[in-house]
């Protein structure tokens, strides 16, 4: 590995891990992750104690409590929906300062003429971060199905269908890992950044869900093919073109940012001294 490179990767990950910024995303990843299949079953004992206030003014609600405590996949659905949204949004905000925010704060300086190149700023950025997120992702994933296993009548999870669902998870919050990391690098903007990737993370996938264009392989729509090969209904060579048609994007996305980075000059002016 170039030297340049593993020093970039070692910076990278001693900012992630002494700010405390890494512990914190663990926490968060696997608090959501159990705390989703508890909340689920909280609302079935809660609708199932309140069926005799719902009767008396007519409604039977004893089917609703039953399907929410039927099946431990319920639980782990919900953490993949949390995990989707929260976790993901947590994620980006607390990465904006890698993300091209130190360009803000001109605490970054690459000086092209003792032979420091770009590569070495973009790509530890592009193997710590998604790969993160992946981890803690799939580790989630497993957390959520050891509680939903463990509270719900009955333990319907596979455990192929249960990894799979964990690694498209994983994929789909890389991607979008990676395109703040690439917009937000171009920019100089980490909250533009991050503020255009969470909203397109909510909006995008209702967007092509109404105008019929989520095949599963579409990257947009990688969290409801996760809870699809959840259940079982998606094949295995289709996933597979997800993932593939996921990754590649994300390797455009880095090729665009390492291009944006030799082509522009990143302001270094002023007095103070930021360490």
């Amino acid at each position: 590995m170039d030297l340049q490179v593993k020093a970039g990767l070692n910076k990278e990950l001693l900012a992630f891990s002494r700010s405390k910024k890494l512990l914190i995303l663990a926490c968060v990843f696997i608090g959501l992750s159990i705390l989703s299949p508890l909340i689920i079953a909280g609302l079935s004992a809660l609708v199932e104690s309140m069926s005799d206030t719902y009767e008396q003014i007519g409604m039977d609600v004893s089917g609703i409590s039953e399907e929410l405590n039927s099946s431990a996949m319920i639980g782990v659905s919900s953490q993949i929906s949390d995990l989707s949204f929260a976790g993901l949004l947590v994620f980006l905000l607390l990465i904006n300062s890698y993300a091209g925010g130190e360009q803000k704060k001109r605490s970054i300086i690459i000086p092209r003429n003792s032979g420091l190149g770009s590569m070495a700023y973009i790509l530890p950025k592009f193997i710590v971060y998604p790969l993160s997120i992946f981890i803690l992702s799939l580790l989630g994933v497993l957390a959520a199905s050891v509680v939903s296993s463990s509270i719900f009548e009955n333990n319907d999870i596979v455990f192929s269908r249960l990894l799979a669902a964990g690694v498209l998870l994983g994929v789909r919050n890389m991607f979008y890992v990676c395109l703040h990391l690439a917009l937000g690098t171009a920019t100089g903007k980490a909250g533009m950044s991050s503020a255009v990737c969470i909203v397109a993370a909510n909006l995008l996938p209702s967007f092509f869900t109404v105008a019929d264009a989520a095949p599963v392989y579409n990257p947009f729509t990688m969290s409801q093919t996760a809870v699809s090969a959840l259940y079982g209904r998606e094949s295995i060579p289709d996933l597979f073109i997800s993932i593939i048609l996921a990754l590649a994007i994300m390797a455009v996305a880095y090729f665009i940012a390492l291009f944006v980075q030799n082509a522009k000059k990143i302001d270094n002016s002023g007095n103070e001294i930021i360490i």
